[in-house]
């Protein structure tokens, strides 16, 4: 009896050491990893990636449109090929260039001089108090939002297949102001789609594209 319970003793020592020690470790990592599971730091670190891309907040820069104040680049991978994508700080906003290889990434001066534009009219046409989102160039596609602060109203702009104003808000009173700025909105988007229907076709236009 005395032999059996040494020995159960030794047994359960043994079973505890094992799982305190670090092959246990090793064999859950190694399995994980055949797997192809995702650990709780990747997701971490993946979140801190989207959250270093938040373009939302305005940032005054007083200097000449034609200097590219910040850039960053990154690849988004596609049906078929790699998108890649080509942000630019340009005074108090950013905007983004979207293509299939570098020449699509490349912004000209006149594009430069269009993306400061399009945010001064808006201050001048539409309102004062406004956050703008990026502005998006796609190859068949331009899209801008923001937010007008005075009436909680955010709206969004696109000159592609499904071109038009939206907006979006929460219990918006509609009253002749509201209707005002909605009024506004819907010319200003005119001069934009003009503008940035002519900005697509160079750039179909330079990168040879049909």
């Amino acid at each position: 009896m005395k032999n059996s319970h040494d020995e159960i003793k030794q047994l359960l020592k043994a079973s505890k050491n094992m799982l305190s020690s670090k092959l246990v470790k090793e064999d859950e990592n190694r399995i994980k990893k055949i797997h192809n599971l995702i650990t709780e730091d990747e997701d971490e670190e993946e979140e801190d990636e989207l959250l270093a891309g938040d373009v939302t907040k305005k940032v005054n820069v007083g200097s000449s449109i034609e200097k590219n104040i910040e850039s960053d680049s990154e690849e988004d991978l596609g049906p078929e090929k790699k998108d890649k994508k080509q942000a630019y700080r340009i005074s108090g906003g950013i905007i983004v260039l979207h293509g299939k290889d570098s020449t699509d990434l490349q912004i000209t001066v006149d594009e430069k001089v269009a993306f400061q534009e399009t945010m001064d009219e808006f201050v001048n046409e539409v309102a004062e108090l406004v956050d703008f989102n990026k502005l998006n160039v796609y190859p068949h596609n331009v899209e801008w939002s923001g937010k007008i602060i005075d009436f909680d109203l955010e709206f969004f702009f696109t000159i592609g297949e499904d071109n038009g104003i939206y907006i979006q808000g929460d219990m918006m009173k509609t009253d002749d102001n509201f209707l005002e700025v909605i009024n506004k909105l819907k010319s200003y988007y005119d001069k934009f789609k003009s503008k940035w229907s002519k900005i697509l076709a160079q750039r179909k236009k330079t990168t040879g594209e049909e």
